[in-house]
C-alpha cells in the first residue's frame, strides 16, 4: 500500500477526476438530471441540494422526488407536496427559481387516462376495480409514472432544468427497467392473454385467467372470479385505443434520458453494497448509452487532524492509560516531580490523560474510517477510472432547512470531505 492523505493509507492507486457540479449546473445545455443509486444513500438529499443550488446559480429548476418520507417538503419550508409543483419561497438569484413536487403515481396514471380518452371513456376506466388495483399495485408502476412525469414536465418547457429523484426500488436498476417492462406489460399482447379467458368463459376460461394473473401483484390476485371477467373486459374495451401509447412514451422517454441533455449522477455512500451498486449502474448507463456525469459519494468522512495516524493515535493512548513516559527531559524519559506538585494534582492529571487517552481512541477509530471508506472507493475507482467523483463530507445531523440544503450543495461543489 501507499498513502493518499497523510496518515491514511490507501491502495495505491490515482485520484479519480473531480466532478465539477457547478459547470453541470451552469451549463444550460443540460435540461435534465436524474439522481439514481441504492436506496439509503442520500439520493433525495442530493437532488434538492443541487436544485436549491442551481436556483441560486439563475437556473429554473423544478425537483421530481419519490420519497415516502416527506423530508424533502419539510426541508424547503413547504407544507406538503403533491403532484403538482410548488414554489419554494427565498430560493433563487439572478432570475432563478426552484419549484419542487412529489410524484403521486396513482394521480399521473389518471392524467395519463384523462388526456388520452374522451370524458365519458375516461370515467368508466377511471371507475373500474380492475384499473385501480394496477394503477395503485402493479410492480413497477411507480418507476413507470416517474418517467411519464418527467416526460410531462418536460413537454412543459416552464423550466429549463429538471432534477429528478428516482425511487427508493430494490435495486437501482429497476429504474431503467420498469418502463420498457410496463410497456410491455400494455401492449397488444397484454390485451389478447386478458380477453381470452372472457372469450374461452367457464372454469376453462378462470383457469386460463389464473395463469395470465400471475404477472400481477397480490393486490390484483385478490380480485377473482365472474366479477373479475366483467372488470377486465370492461376495462380492456374502454382501454384498448390507449395500449399502445404506453409503449410508445416509454421508448420516448428512454430516448430522452439517452440525449445530450440529460445527465445522470450515480448516488453512494462509501459503503461496500453501495458502491458495488454504482457499479452495476455505470455498466448498465454505458451499455444503454446514457449521459454519465459522474458519482457523487455521500456521508464521506475527514478529519482536520489525519497527519495523526490511527496506529500513532493508539499507541500514545495506551502509553496514557499504562502511565508510562509522560515527561520528556533533555531527550530522556523522566517521570513526573510528584513532591512539587500541589494536592490533587495527580487526581487532575489521571483525569486528564484517561480523556485525552479517550480523545487518541475516538481519533484512531475515525482514521479507520477513513482508511476503510478509501479502500472502498478505490475498488470502484479501480474498475471506473474515467468516473468523475464528488466526495461529500458527513454531516452530524439530518437535513431539515434550507440552510443544511445550502450547506450540501456548498459540499457537492466543492467535491471533497471535510478536513481533506
Amino acid at each position: 500500500m501507499s498513502e493518499g492523505r497523510e496518515g491514511v493509507d490507501t491502495v495505491g492507486l490515482d485520484t479519480p477526476p473531480p466532478l465539477a457540479v457547478d459547470r453541470l449546473l451552469d451549463d444550460r445545455e443540460t435540461r435534465i438530471i436524474v439522481c439514481c443509486g441504492a436506496g439509503g444513500v442520500g439520493k433525495t438529499t442530493t437532488a434538492a441540494a443541487l436544485g436549491v443550488r442551481a436556483a441560486a446559480r439563475g437556473r429554473k429548476a423544478v425537483v421530481l422526488t419519490i420519497d415516502p418520507a416527506r423530508r424533502l417538503a419539510q426541508s424547503m419550508g413547504i407544507d406538503s407536496l403533491d403532484n403538482t409543483p410548488r414554489r419554494v419561497a427565498r430560493v433563487g438569484e439572478d432570475g432563478g427559481e426552484l419549484h419542487a413536487m412529489m410524484l403521486d403515481m396513482k394521480r399521473t396514471f389518471d392524467e395519463i387516462v384523462e388526456a388520452h380518452a374522451d370524458a365519458e371513456r375516461a370515467r368508466a376506466i377511471l371507475a373500474n376495480p380492475f384499473y385501480q388495483s394496477l394503477s395503485a399495485g402493479f410492480a413497477g408502476t411507480q418507476e413507470y409514472m416517474a418517467m411519464e412525469k418527467l416526460g410531462q414536465l418536460r413537454a412543459r418547457d416552464d423550466w429549463d432544468l429538471i432534477i429528478v429523484d428516482t425511487p427508493p426500488s430494490r435495486s437501482a436498476l429497476d429504474f431503467l427497467d420498469a418502463p420498457k417492462r410496463l410497456g410491455s406489460f400494455l401492449d397488444g399482447k397484454f390485451i389478447r392473454v386478458l380477453m381470452a379467458p372472457a372469450k374461452v368463459g367457464g372454469r376453462a376460461g378462470m383457469k386460463f385467467l389464473n395463469v395470465g394473473m400471475s404477472m400481477m401483484t397480490g393486490t390484483l390476485s385478490k380480485l377473482m372470479g365472474a366479477s373479475l371477467l366483467k372488470d377486465v373486459q370492461t376495462f380492456v374495451a374502454a382501454m384498448d385505443t390507449m395500449f399502445g401509447g404506453f409503449r410508445t412514451r416509454a421508448d420516448a422517454t428512454f430516448r430522452l434520458l439517452q440525449a445530450p441533455g440529460t445527465a445522470f449522477l450515480v448516488v453512494a455512500a462509501p459503503e461496500p453494497d453501495a458502491l458495488r451498486e454504482a457499479a452495476y449502474f455505470v455498466e448498465r448507463l454505458a451499455a444503454e448509452r446514457m449521459p454519465l456525469a459522474g458519482l457523487v459519494l455521500n456521508r464521506v468522512h475527514g478529519s482536520g487532524a489525519d497527519q495523526l495516524s490511527a496506529e500513532r493515535a493508539l499507541a500514545a493512548a495506551e502509553n496514557l492509560e499504562e502511565g508510562g513516559i509522560v515527561d520528556q527531559e533533555s531527550g530522556k524519559a523522566g517521570l513526573r516531580d510528584t513532591a512539587a506538585e500541589p494536592p490533587g494534582a495527580d487526581d487532575d492529571t489521571t483525569a486528564v490523560d484517561r480523556i485525552t487517552a479517550g480523545l487518541l481512541r475516538l481519533h484512531a477509530e475515525r482514521m479507520q474510517v477513513i482508511a476503510r471508506e478509501q479502500r472502498t472507493r478505490d475498488r470502484f475507482t479501480s474498475l471506473h477510472p474515467e468516473v468523475a467523483v464528488a466526495e461529500v463530507a458527513a454531516l452530524p445531523g439530518d437535513v431539515h432547512d434550507l440552510a443544511g440544503l445550502r450547506a450540501i450543495g456548498e459540499r457537492l461543489a466543492a467535491g471533497v470531505p471535510a478536513g481533506a
